[in-house]
């Protein structure tokens, strides 16, 4: 879906742990270069291949993928991404994410509760999604991920225009929103749900800490926004700004 011009959002087709599901993953262009922001599950980069040709950009033209955090929803396919590309491409993150991203320590909210109640939710679920979703974690384990680069909170990236970097932490520690001025589009990653055509925050149960993750959306009040694109849940317009006001309230 167009948001803005050198601003798509993607919708891609996703097996998640409540079943059949939308991601909202965003593309970034311009006549130099393109810039994917997140990486849906395993097994999806024909997807985001499909995708971003849809969208109009030769794939050749990717430049990097940012990441807003390590879940396994937003990092799934990274490694896949870089193996059906031909050209060289960076992976960016907020330092705080690297050994998460790169494999060097589990998941973040991977406690063993929660390994517990998700092995207790596939139980329950159909075979075919059951094996599906095994199948996603146990691929995770065997890519290997090198970050190239980090970000810090305020920094501006030079691709497609100026990429500003905020960090959100609280979701996990090193989560990030960026906001593109030209657009006044911020991509939210999962700081921002929408459901049922409202923004809201992420709920409280999927926040490592979820006081931290309510503190960090006051720096999103600082953006003048004109579009909002969740990554669960897509696009949100309707008055933005007075709404992420109210949240972060």
């Amino acid at each position: 879906m167009h948001v803005a011009p050198g601003v798509e959002m993607l919708q891609l087709q996703a097996i998640l742990m409540n079943g059949p599901g939308t991601l909202y993953p965003s593309l970034l262009w311009n006549e130099q270069e393109a810039v994917l922001v997140d990486a849906g599950l395993p097994g999806m980069a024909p997807q985001f291949i499909e995708a971003i040709k849809g969208a109009g950009i030769p794939p050749e033209k990717l430049a990097a993928i940012i990441v807003t955090h390590h879940d396994l929803d937003h990092i799934g396919s990274l490694g896949e991404l870089q193996r059906a590309l031909p050209q060289p491409v960076a992976i960016i993150s907020h330092a705080e994410e690297v050994p998460y991203i790169q494999g060097e320590r589990p998941p973040i909210k991977m406690t063993p509760k929660m390994m517990e109640q998700m092995k207790e939710q596939m139980k329950s679920m159909p075979e075919e999604q059951r094996r599906g979703m095994q199948a996603m974690v146990d691929s995770l384990k065997k890519q290997k991920i090198t970050v190239n680069q980090t970000v810090a909170d305020g920094e501006v990236l030079p691709y497609c225009g100026g990429i500003h970097i905020i960090h959100t932490p609280g979701h996990t520690p090193g989560h990030l929103c960026l906001y593109l001025p030209r657009s006044k589009t911020l991509i939210a990653g999962d700081s921002l749900f929408v459901e049922e055509g409202k923004l809201g925050p992420a709920p409280s149960f999927i926040n490592a800490d979820h006081p931290v993750a309510l503190s960090s959306l006051k720096k999103l009040t600082r953006c003048d926004v004109a579009n909002v694109i969740a990554y669960h849940g897509g696009l949100y317009r309707d008055a933005p700004n007075n709404r992420i006001a109210e949240i972060a309230s």
